[in-house]
């Protein structure tokens, strides 16, 4: 397998055609990203790619390119199939194609859960050239859309690889690696070379070339980051002191389950913070109308789970806490990689407490380095206790008092009642996504 690692001025230099390049100019991509110029001239060749690069690397742009360029000379339909994890990155995704490929006429479509499968059936029936898809619900249309068939598919991308190679989505990616065609190209992009991906590389890849982007798990220079810990019944004083005295700043705090992301976003509405939550239980058009919100600057703290912790297009955050440790350390890096994006300063506070303080010793280990401690009076801090333990009291009547609504047909009326709130997913024990997305 080659290694490659060379960097390379503009896209001309890559072998990009005008069209392309034009493109690119449109979208005021000046350079291409290291992923980009490592990548695209060995697509251009014809390679199969293995690609590991941390989030915000530009990553999108080293496979959408390469496929426009072949697509430009074949000029046929259902030519390529991007698969990605999360309904969010698959829109995103498709966006991206759509805008590099304005110029020449790309149609894509995109294949997601939450969304009308009607609806998806008959942008299908127009034959796009790129179809963006979540596995589950590609293999919907797979078994029940007459006429749509992978068959003519030249290229295969899998996009957050390793995430696609968890138990929910195994068993659909193997059903759909047997309906693509063999004589294909195949993009494999990771942030993080795991054992299950190393797997998939020998199973669907001819001889590929292998691009890293970042070293294996690291988290960029520009990062300021730090722990604090805390005990467990003060962990939301420590959130809140945090959030005000960064309150200049957007910040996305992780938590651990999808019913956390709703009773904090309230608590923090209660004391007049600007708080919005996005998760895998929400429906799809409230998790766009809650990431929009952020990104308009309506709301400048996204409360969330993991499903935002990698993919979503959110250029400017300056801030993420992790409210909850993450119990897999791997993720702690796609979290904090939501800030220090291209060249900015950012800054990361993991909240420890005594339950979690085995995991947070594990992501010290994996980014080899000891974290220096934020900076706060406990005295300080405990004179928030009174207002945020009342916040936390109303937050929790409210969802007590609206469980029965959210369950059955009263989501809208309820979002209007709490300020335009769109985070009324059902209660959940613990964030488990369907197996379907």
């Amino acid at each position: 397998m080659e290694e490659v690692n060379e960097e390379v001025k503009t896209f001309e230099e890559l072998g990009l055609v005008p069209e392309l390049i034009e493109a690119c100019d449109n979208l005021g991509w000046k350079h291409p990203s290291k992923i980009q110029s490592d990548a695209i001239p060995h697509a251009l060749q014809g390679k199969d790619l293995i690609g590991l690069a941390q989030t915000g690397s530009g990553k999108t742009g080293a496979f959408a390119l390469p496929i426009l360029q072949a697509l430009l000379k074949a000029q046929h339909t259902f030519f390529a199939l991007v698969l990605s994890p999360t309904r969010e990155l698959a829109i995103q995704i498709a966006e991206q194609f759509e805008a590099l490929g304005a110029i020449i006429g790309v149609k894509c479509a995109v294949l997601v859960g939450g969304v009308d499968q009607v609806q998806q059936s008959i942008a299908l029936g127009k034959r796009p050239h790129i179809v963006v898809a979540t596995p589950g619900r590609l293999l919907d249309h797979l078994s029940n859309t007459k006429g749509f068939s992978l068959r003519t598919i030249k290229y295969l991308v899998l996009d957050e690889a390793d995430r696609l190679l968890n138990e929910d989505f195994e068993k659909s990616l193997d059903e759909i690696l047997n309906a693509i065609p063999r004589e294909r190209n195949t993009y494999l992009f990771s942030a993080t070379m795991t054992k299950k991906v190393q797997k998939l590389q020998r199973a669907c890849l001819r001889n590929p070339v292998k691009i890293e982007a970042a070293s294996k798990y690291s988290t960029v220079d520009t990062l300021k980051q730090q722990y604090r810990f805390v005990p467990a019944k003060y962990k939301d004083c420590y959130l809140v002191y945090i959030l005000i005295e960064k309150s200049g700043s957007t910040s996305m705090v992780f938590t651990r389950t999808c019913e956390a992301t709703r009773h904090l976003a309230l608590m923090l509405r209660n004391l007049g913070l600007r708080a919005i939550p996005i998760s895998g239980q929400m429906t799809q058009a409230k998790r766009l109308g809650a990431l929009n919100k952020f990104k308009a600057g309506e709301c400048n703290i996204l409360i969330c789970t993991d499903v935002a912790s990698r993919g979503l297009d959110i250029p400017s955050v300056d801030m993420v806490i992790n409210y909850d440790v993450p119990t897999n350390s791997k993720d702690y890096i796609h979290r904090v990689g939501r800030t220090a994006r291209a060249g900015r300063s950012g800054v990361a506070i993991s909240l420890v407490n005594q339950y979690e303080l085995e995991w947070y010793i594990q992501i010290e280990k994996l980014i080899g380095k000891k974290l220096p401690e934020f900076p706060a009076q406990e005295e300080e801090v405990l004179l928030l206790l009174e207002r945020v333990s009342e916040a936390k009291r109303l937050s929790q009547m409210k969802i007590k008092e609206e469980g029965g609504k959210r369950r059955r047909g009263g989501d809208d009326d309820d979002e209007e009642k709490v300020d335009k709130f769109p985070g009324k997913n059902k209660n959940s024990s613990g964030g488990k996504k369907s197996k379907r997305r």
